[in-house]
């Protein structure tokens, strides 16, 4: 087996981003990897945390401690029970360290950002998919990240019965 990696997965809780987290849970992490699951607030976002971090992003925040609501609150994270078994699965079953990033600012940029910084080796994104005319006036996260990342980047698409 190879060197141990450093997994990104993109997460905005959306249903396509939570597909993109178990994807890379059962599909691409290996014993030993670290998953790091970024997320990008908006650059308007006023959190707790914000302030000491918007320039380099938060420290890596451990499963343990992204696990308690009070803490992912001061990050202006989202407490979903959900999530917190893929990853505690991954935890346990393959060996994976679990920690988060928060950015602030725009996703596109952000995630581009957090490969170099954290030095991943691969990325992994759920995609909305927008229609032709949505994707030209709002921009797709994924085709941004995919023409720009410098490592492999995985795009998942959610499906209308994505159970999740």
């Amino acid at each position: 087996m190879g060197k141990n990696r450093a997994v990104g997965i993109g997460l905005d809780y959306s249903p396509t981003s939570k597909a993109a987290l178990r994807w890379a849970a059962e599909n691409l992490v290996d014993n030993g990897d670290q998953m790091i699951l970024i997320h990008v607030q908006p650059p308007k976002s006023d959190h707790t945390r914000k302030q000491l971090f918007e320039d380099t992003g938060s420290p890596l925040i451990p499963l343990e401690e992204f696990r308690e609501t009070n803490f992912s609150k001061q990050y202006g994270l989202t407490y979903d029970p959900e999530l917190l078994d893929v990853l505690d699965s991954a935890s346990r079953t393959k060996g994976a360290k679990v920690v988060a990033k928060v950015y602030w600012g725009d996703p596109r940029e952000k995630l581009c950002d957090a490969v170099e910084d954290l030095k991943l080796d691969s990325i992994v994104v759920g995609s909305r998919g927008l229609g032709t005319i949505k994707r030209v006036l709002l921009g797709s996260v994924s085709n941004y990240v995919v023409t720009s990342a410098p490592c492999p980047v995985t795009v998942v698409k959610g499906a209308s019965s994505s159970k999740f």
